[in-house]
């Protein structure tokens, strides 16, 4: 192998990790709630949960039922429970609801 193509896999694997970890933030982001924020459980709609939303759902998007109780999205705080939807208002903790 030559000096030319070692530099180049090295390259390409630097910009290979950056891309990885710039994904990794952004997820980690979307997922933690701030002093601005909180999760409010049963609002989201198929594939717009923020995070986890128990059985059937691994992370961001997967949730595949309209106001799944146990999905959540981030909000701004103090908001959640004023949301409304066909099952009632959203939730502060994991309710029971279609899933």
């Amino acid at each position: 192998m030559n000096r030319s193509t070692v530099i180049s896999s090295v390259a390409l694997a630097g910009a290979f990790a950056a891309a990885l970890a710039a994904v990794s933030v952004k997820s980690n982001a979307a997922e933690t709630p701030t002093a601005e924020k909180e999760k409010c459980f049963g609002i989201s709609l198929a594939g717009k949960n923020d995070c986890a939303a128990g059985p059937g759902t691994t992370c961001a998007g997967t949730n595949k039922v309209d106001y799944n109780g146990k999905s959540w999205r981030l909000v701004p705080k103090g908001t959640c429970t004023t949301m409304t939807t066909p099952f009632g208002p959203g939730s502060l903790e994991p309710l029971t609801r279609p899933s």
